[in-house]
């Protein structure tokens, strides 16, 4: 079972920047133990996947995963099946899930733009039941979902476009739509508060964050 969302760290950050409040808020809103359809579709419909691993000695790694559209398999809203093709024969990130047993996913449609953290246990088949199961697979990483979350898109760039979002001289950039939601506004840091308290209405906002798709 996952442990606590935030840290001592995250905490003390969370202070120091007046976000507590809000982080509390996305935790109820947002945080949850298995994926919702919403998720399942999302997911589905990706051709690529960040998987986070530790390894033996405690050390963080990060690895880019792709293949079709689809290629990870949604067995059930607890459990993910991600199957690893030919590559450099380092098994490094199945490695550290067989050392560890834990993994973080990171999930980016750009095009939405969209962004699901995703953190689970995890181990390693190479039965051939589970690898026959995906076209060209070597082995599988078998992922159980503990924890699922959406994250703010508004600093995904679509394709080659760099995203409004992203801070950089003589720009400003507007205030994303989630913000200015009515669950949300309330425990919004002061200076956010302050800001839509400025706000042209007619500002773009949109971020991804909205089902609907512009």
């Amino acid at each position: 079972m996952a442990g606590e969302l935030y840290g001592d760290g995250a905490r003390a950050l969370q202070d120091e920047f007046d976000s507590r409040r809000l982080a509390d808020a996305l935790q109820a809103f947002t945080v949850h133990p298995e994926l919702t359809d919403d998720d399942i579709a999302l997911i589905r419909a990706q051709s690529t996947v960040w998987v986070s691993t530790i390894d033996a000695d405690g050390w963080p790694d990060v690895s880019y995963k792709g293949g079709d559209v689809g290629f990870v398999e949604v067995v059930d809203p607890t459990e993910l099946r991600i199957p690893s093709y030919d590559g450099n024969g380092m098994w490094r990130t199945l490695g550290n899930v067989r050392d560890t047993g834990r993994v973080a996913l990171l999930f980016i449609d750009p095009n939405r733009p969209w962004r699901m953290r995703l953190q689970g246990t995890a181990r390693v088949s190479t039965e051939a039941a589970d690898v026959g199961r995906h076209v060209g697979a070597q082995a599988v990483l078998i992922v159980g979902v503990e924890r699922a979350f959406p994250n703010c898109g508004r600093y995904v760039h679509r394709g080659d476009e760099i995203s409004k979002f992203a801070p950089r001289l003589d720009h400003k950039p507007p205030i994303p739509d989630w913000k200015r939601s009515e669950a949300v506004r309330p425990v919004l840091p002061e200076r956010d508060q302050a800001a839509l308290e400025r706000l042209d209405p007619t500002t773009d906002g949109w971020d991804g964050s909205q089902s609907t798709v512009e």
